[in-house]
């Protein structure tokens, strides 16, 4: 339900999302992390552009993402040695004549949470938009996670929003930022350090190094900007085939296309009702095949070190919310 509302001094409508759904059962769903550790391209077959193999995209949005059919997919295959077992054919589901069955274990896409971005100070920056985070929020309230709230809005294209103090994006007093070819302006935000803390508690959980590492090199910024981010900011890489005679064979040049490194996405998993009677608990299937941290490969070009990432899955809150969280009227 969407709800109108005119705040006491403000000069517009500010727009207020209501989600009247009822949570998942916190026994049957978690989130889930990716944590890209090397280049990771998940492809969409031949391109028709100048890059030959570019990155699966949403159609809508055009933003890079992992499948949730690869997610499960490399799960099942981590855990293949308890491939035999009831359990796991419950979880993944299993093939043949009589016996074939779905898997009750459902994992949805995992979308951009955070894209690496290189930057003049710092080395790179960790950057985000409203849109994103109103995503994952959304998702969120359906797994009965808590989100920090309020999603901070930059005011305009040219602002980065960063946590108060504790950015190493810009040097000393100075109040910009570059990313790339651009030149933002920088605006300590306190709503935007508690998203900061909260998204590096989900990815990193009680390593304090990296958790700071991520704080430090977060910042927010206009949607309009990340959607720029998204196209420009991948890695595209030229590669060659070599022939018979141990160099370039004739008309083996192409270009491929990858989310770079430290890039992170976020995902869910839930637990379906276990198909033709089976017994199994939902909460057994997600404690052995879907909880704490995997090192898994994702995607293709596994034999030049492409795709390796960290999967970690979080545990939902105990305790319900209130399902709200503000929507800038112009996003």
């Amino acid at each position: 339900m969407t709800v109108l509302v005119l705040l006491p001094g403000a000069s517009g409508l500010h727009i207020t999302y209501q989600h009247n759904s009822q949570p998942m059962n916190s026994k049957t769903s978690r989130p889930y992390w990716l944590h890209a550790l090397s280049p990771l391209h998940v492809g969409a077959g031949r391109g028709v552009g100048y890059i030959d193999l570019p990155l699966v995209r949403e159609k809508v949005t055009t933003w890079p993402y992992v499948p949730g059919s690869s997610v499960k997919g490399i799960v099942a295959a981590h855990h293949k040695s308890s491939e035999q077992s009831d359990l796991f054919k419950t979880a993944f589901g299993c093939g043949g004549d009589s016996d074939a069955l779905a898997g009750a274990l459902v994992f949805s896409d995992a979308r951009l949470v955070a894209l690496p971005v290189p930057s003049f100070f710092g080395t790179f920056a960790w950057i985000t938009s409203p849109f994103a985070l109103r995503r994952l929020a959304r998702d969120l309230v359906m797994l009965n996670v808590k989100s920090p709230g309020t999603i901070p809005m930059p005011v305009s294209m040219g602002d980065a929003l960063t946590p108060q103090d504790t950015t190493v994006l810009s040097e000393g007093g100075d109040n910009r930022i570059f990313l790339e070819d651009l030149d933002l302006a920088r605006k300590n935000d306190e709503q935007t350090t508690l998203w900061a803390a909260q998204i590096a508690q989900w990815l990193f959980g009680e390593d304090k190094n990296w958790s700071d590492q991520f704080i430090n090199r977060f910042a927010i910024v206009a949607d309009e900007v990340f959607n720029f981010l998204t196209h420009t900011a991948t890695e595209v890489r030229a590669r060659i085939r070599i022939g018979e005679a141990g160099t370039a064979a004739d008309q083996a040049l192409w270009y491929e296309e990858s989310l770079p490194a430290e890039t992170l996405l976020g995902g869910f998993v839930w637990c379906e009702p276990p198909f033709k009677g089976r017994q199994h608990e939902p909460n057994d299937l997600l404690l052995k095949f879907a909880s704490g941290d995997l090192y898994l490969q994702v995607g293709g070009k596994a034999t030049i070190g492409h795709g390796r990432v960290r999967c970690r899955f979080t545990a939902n809150d105990s305790t319900p919310h209130e399902h709200q969280y503000p929507i800038h009227p112009h996003s």
